[in-house]
């Protein structure tokens, strides 16, 4: 969770920033490109969030005998990611 936090607060000194840049009546498309650059971080932290939870009930099915193979957190965002 510590890539996670470090990912949430990446993104919300995007957002300050992209409030300054509309204070200071900066262009569209920096506006814009900064803003998407935000929405992606955020995106992927969810998706962090998502996976790792994937991962515990994985993790569960395991320990019971379920069939399911055993998966790295990366392996399960990049799916998950690939379903986005």
């Amino acid at each position: 969770m510590t890539a996670v936090l470090n990912r949430l607060r990446r993104v919300q000194g995007q957002l300050g920033g992209v409030i300054s840049m509309i204070e200071q009546g900066r262009s569209c498309k920096d506006v814009v490109t900064q803003l998407a650059a935000a929405s992606r971080a955020l995106d992927r932290a969810g998706f962090t969030i998502i996976a790792s939870g994937l991962r515990s009930c994985i993790d569960s099915a395991n320990e019971t005998g379920g069939e399911a193979d055993a998966l790295t957190i990366e392996e399960l965002e990049k799916l998950f990611l690939s379903l986005a």
